[in-house]
């Protein structure tokens, strides 16, 4: 409650100051109507997403959770509060700017009424101008962003893969979130992008729902329909335990996850729960391995050594695990050689940059390998950057992700090939 007072505290002295910018904008419009409708209406539409995201922060941790609505409420604040902080930073400039020009004058004899001369009209146009952009852009991201899906392709060349499985292809989905999806047709075009691309292999690497198992019940047919010629496995992030909300009891919390591999094995996904399983073609073998969650700062119940138990230490391995710093801790380390690692868990943060030659997104403060592919002695990592989204309903510059990876025998010293997924050919 106390980041809260604090929050709503800091928005409120934003609005006074970016009511008085507009004041100055409006200020030598002919119509005194036009000018009332502007700043009143700005109050009243700023006033009320702060009630509203003041009520609704008080009511999401419920059986329920964060559903759509609080991201939505959620998502509003957000886009408002830093539109805000855009207009304020250009307008305190401005206001700087006239501060040292008033004491310019008065140390060269200035007279006294002139000391700070009033604010000008263009200031107020400029900060109106540079906070439009993040205000479009944050919408764009909450109406169609988080819809846009892509995908991303890696090709990975191993010595030591069968011959067999050269050429063998996997279709990944991670972090589904379903508990905060409000668009079923928008979401159909993901699924069928995924289905689309004929893999031999579909995984899924946790983070189904949101916290209840519910919310993928009315997707359960849907996600249901992704299927492959060597199966589909699945295994539990974060935020399928149900940790983030409150049960009544520990046996409710405890039905909820158990239901929820119910809906698993539903949807026709074989749930990995630190353990293993063998893909066979044409005579030969890889071992698909899937731990629980394990992750820095976050529950660590995935046992990397059981998921292990009874897999040869030569046999080629895909190991399954949400969150990718189990694989800076644990994996890339193991004294078992784990070829590749597939995990998601970060979102990429919703939001930041990808383009060829600039790559940048907040989470990389808090997370070493957020999205993509990463290699330690050719032990390698891919981070999906999630089908879904969570808190934050929207993505920007970070679109929701289908992965291919195809699996290839080592030729020469190539090790990976990348697709680029910017240049519009998925």
């Amino acid at each position: 409650m106390k980041i809260l007072f604090i929050v709503l505290g800091i928005n409120f002295l934003l609005d006074w100051y970016v009511f008085n910018g507009l004041k100055t904008l409006v200020a030598g419009w002919k119509s005194s109507r036009l000018r009332r409708i502007v700043l009143w209406g700005y109050l009243v539409v700023s006033v009320g997403v702060a009630i509203l995201f003041a009520t609704g922060v008080g009511s999401y941790r419920t059986a329920r959770g964060m559903t759509p609505y609080h991201e939505w409420v959620l998502s509003l604040f957000l886009v408002f509060f830093i539109t805000k902080v855009f207009f304020v930073v250009v307008l305190f400039l401005g206001d700087v700017g006239r501060l040292v020009y008033g004491i310019g004058r008065r140390i060269s004899g200035g007279r006294a009424e002139s000391f700070v001369p009033g604010r000008r009209r263009f200031i107020s146009q400029a900060a109106t101008l540079v906070a439009a952009v993040p205000f479009t852009g944050f919408l764009y991201a909450m109406l169609k962003g988080k819809y846009d899906y892509r995908v991303h392709r890696e090709t990975l060349y191993f010595d030591d893969l069968p011959e067999a499985f050269d050429g063998f292809t996997i279709t990944q989905l991670s972090d589904i979130h379903s508990g905060s999806f409000d668009n079923t047709a928008a979401v159909q075009r993901g699924i069928d992008l995924a289905k689309e691309q004929n893999s031999d292999l579909f995984v899924f690497t946790g983070d189904l729902v949101n916290n209840a198992a519910w919310e993928i019940e009315p997707y359960l047919s849907r996600f249901g329909s992704l299927k492959a010629p060597y199966g589909q496995f699945s295994i539990l992030g974060n935020h399928d335990y149900g940790d983030y909300i409150e049960w009544e009891s520990e046996q409710e919390k405890a039905d909820n996850l158990e239901r929820l591999k119910v809906h698993h094995k539903t949807m026709g996904y074989r749930l990995l729960l630190d353990e293993n399983v063998v893909l066979e073609k044409g005579g030969q073998k890889i071992a698909l391995i899937g731990v629980q969650n394990w992750g820095k700062g976050f529950i660590q119940i995935g046992d990397l050594d059981k998921a292990l138990q009874g897999v040869d230490k030569d046999t080629f391995k895909i190991c399954l695990s949400h969150d990718p710093t189990h694989w800076e801790e644990k994996i890339r380390w193991h004294p078992s050689n784990i070829h590749l690692t597939l995990a998601g868990h970060t979102h990429g943060a919703q939001f930041g940059v990808e383009t060829d030659k600039v790559r940048w997104s907040p989470v990389e403060y808090r997370y070493l390998d957020w999205a993509g592919l990463a290699n330690e002695k050719n032990r390698f990592l891919y981070v999906n950057r999630g089908f879904g989204f969570l808190a934050f309903s929207g993505r920007l510059g970070i679109w929701p992700e289908v992965t291919v990876i195809t699996l290839k025998k080592m030729s020469g010293k190539r090790v990976s090939e990348k697709y680029n997924p910017f240049s519009g050919n998925i």
